[in-house]
């Protein structure tokens, strides 16, 4: 199957600046980091650091967890990566580079995120800006509820039975 160009623009992109940053911070270029930053931006799903490792490891990468979570730091920090806490004791991590702006609904239940974006609330964000005379420079949403369910009792987002 042939790789999608946009893909690979993307990818290629994320490696350069990723680079400049492990440059400018005197960290070391292995390529278990790099391979973990082109696993990230081969999907746009959200994760968690096992899901990330079990990912690698299934594709005979020799990286250790301590390797996982040292790269996202770094990731997060030279803003490639977005860390998220949806109400967990586990972080949630998606990619942050070419990503327009977007909040989440959480799910009490199976705890599955959805995205969504809605430019009302970059309007409130701006609205309540110009009010406190503050400068927004972005915004993080999360909702969080209980899932509506057939009359049957199934969730009508992951079609599971609600007790």
């Amino acid at each position: 199957m042939k790789a999608d160009p946009k893909i690979q623009k993307i990818k290629e992109e994320v490696r350069e600046i990723f680079t400049h940053f492990l440059e400018t911070n005197k960290q070391r270029k292995t390529p278990e980091r790099y391979a973990i930053l082109d696993e990230i931006y081969s999907y746009k799903d959200h994760f968690d650091v096992d899901q990330l490792y079990i990912k690698m490891k299934s594709r005979n990468y020799h990286v250790s967890r301590a390797t996982v979570y040292n790269t996202l730091d770094l990731l997060v920090e030279s803003g490639l990566v977005k860390k998220h806490q949806f109400g967990q004791n586990t972080s949630h991590y998606e990619q942050a580079y070419g990503y327009k702006q977007h909040d989440h609904m959480i799910c009490n239940h199976c705890k599955n995120v959805m995205e969504f974006c809605d430019p009302r609330v970059q309007q409130i964000s701006s609205t309540m800006g110009k009010l406190l005379k503050f400068e927004v420079s972005h915004h993080s949403l999360h909702l969080y509820g209980n899932p509506i369910t057939n009359e049957s009792g199934d969730c009508l987002q992951c079609n599971k039975k609600i007790n």
